[in-house]
């Protein structure tokens, strides 16, 4: 049973910055495999963060480039986001994903539960 367990939520002022971990257990790295971050907000469909596989190719959101920053431990079994000069609009909950990487773009076959950001100006 694969377990993907997100942490480093919160609310922030706008400017600010938040790191969110994401740990994996029980995940067999498939290759090509990917792993990454996506959030959704009420009524929205959920989008792409950020994402990278196992060849070394990362993906940002446009609205994000700059600003995020996605990296994994030695291990590889623990993925991070640094985010900074967070936004409102950067509020959502974000998902921890992993899957495979097909086509350029990393498809979730697994999620994680969930960790609020809140941004307030």
């Amino acid at each position: 049973q694969v377990q993907l367990m997100e942490s480093g939520g919160g609310s922030v002022l706008a400017g600010g910055s938040l790191r969110l971990s994401c740990a994996a257990s029980a995940y067999t790295y498939s290759s090509p495999y990917c792993m990454g971050w996506f959030r959704q907000t009420p009524g929205q469909e959920r989008e792409e963060v950020a994402t990278f596989d196992n060849a070394g190719h990362t993906s940002y959101a446009d609205s994000v480039k700059g600003r995020f920053t996605i990296s994994q431990d030695n291990t590889k079994k623990t993925i991070y986001v640094q985010m900074n000069s967070l936004k409102p609009e950067d509020t959502a909950m974000y998902y921890c994903a992993a899957g495979l990487w097909i086509l350029g773009q990393c498809r979730p076959k697994y999620w994680g539960q969930g960790t609020q950001v809140t941004v307030s100006s």
